[in-house]
């Protein structure tokens, strides 16, 4: 009669994906006109955008290159020097294509440092809280209510008049109005999580408890993260743009798109569209390129469609 082991090997449980498969996924995504056009607007301005010192005709930073005789040009204009300026000039005589590329190029920095910062944050606190629950778990949840309860317009300007302006300060400023919303999302999935096997078989292995959130709650609490992560991108850069429009944002030597709108508004009547029209057309379709794809994105994960 064989022998049986008394202490046969132990293999660590893996969960099981709940996601779908990425071949379905991009199958989803592929088959909607309106995503395949984003994608590539959204192609496009990256490009563009991170190009700009190659596509642009002008570097908007450089004082020195400005005159202010090329002051509110109509757009496909001739400046003395045989510079076309393909969408007109503002009042400074800065090239509002070149304005314009370089401010979404501050705009999408802002953007996705602020978003990923805030996912992080979010992200590790709402899994803590679930995870370790009881006093810890009401103290992080309470801080989230606590920032929650108040306009996120309002916080962020607030911060802004305290610390100042500049790049830096407005990406702190996104991130200490936005990780409670991720924290809240990491928590509710990761209450779903801690109640199934996989995690009680982790811990009655012996893991570690950071080894247990790190690499078996976490890859399977993060896709609803990810979804409101992509579509928080838009969110930040329009809060970003209306900061710059109010004055709190980036330093006025910088061409925000929000700055580059607040410039041009007070010409607006006088017949002097392009300086606001340009930047916020520029604004709208970055915006909406980014809701697009991370709604999209969305329906494509939501597993009960």
């Amino acid at each position: 009669m064989a022998e049986t082991n008394p202490n046969p090997p132990i293999r660590t449980i893996q969960p099981l994906a709940e996601t779908p498969r990425r071949s379905a996924i991009l199958k989803k995504l592929r088959g909607r006109p309106t995503v395949k056009g984003s994608v590539i607007a959204l192609v496009v301005l990256m490009v563009l955008v991170f190009s700009a010192p190659y596509f642009a005709p002008q570097n908007p930073y450089d004082l020195t290159k400005l005159d202010l005789l090329d002051g509110r040009l109509p757009p496909m204009s001739e400046s003395m020097d045989g510079l076309v300026y393909w969408l007109g000039t503002d009042d400074q005589g800065r090239d509002m294509l070149s304005a314009i590329l370089y401010g979404l190029r501050i705009s999408l920095v802002v953007g996705l440092s602020a978003v990923a910062i805030s996912t992080a944050i979010g992200s590790m606190a709402g899994l803590i809280a679930a995870y370790v629950g009881g006093f810890v778990d009401a103290l992080i949840m309470r801080i989230v209510d606590f920032v929650l309860g108040f306009p996120t317009i309002l916080v962020a300007l607030v911060l802004l008049a305290m610390m100042g302006r500049g790049v830096d300060k407005v990406i702190l400023a996104l991130v200490l109005v936005q990780w409670a919303h991720y924290a809240r999302i990491m928590r509710s999935r990761a209450l779903q999580e801690r109640r199934k096997e996989y995690v009680e078989a982790a811990a009655n292995l012996g893991f570690p408890s950071w080894r247990i959130m790190v690499f078996h709650l976490l890859p399977n609490c993060i896709a609803p993260v990810m979804v409101f992560a992509t579509i928080q991108i838009a969110t930040a850069i329009a809060l970003e743009a209306t900061l710059s429009f109010l004055g709190v944002g980036v330093p006025i030597t910088e061409p925000s798109l929000g700055l580059l709108i607040s410039n041009g508004f007070q010409y607006l009547l006088s017949g002097d569209y392009w300086i606001s029209m340009f930047p916020g057309v520029a604004l709208l379709l970055l915006i909406l390129s980014i809701n697009i794809v991370g709604d999209r994105l969305r329906e494509a994960l939501d597993p009960r469609r």
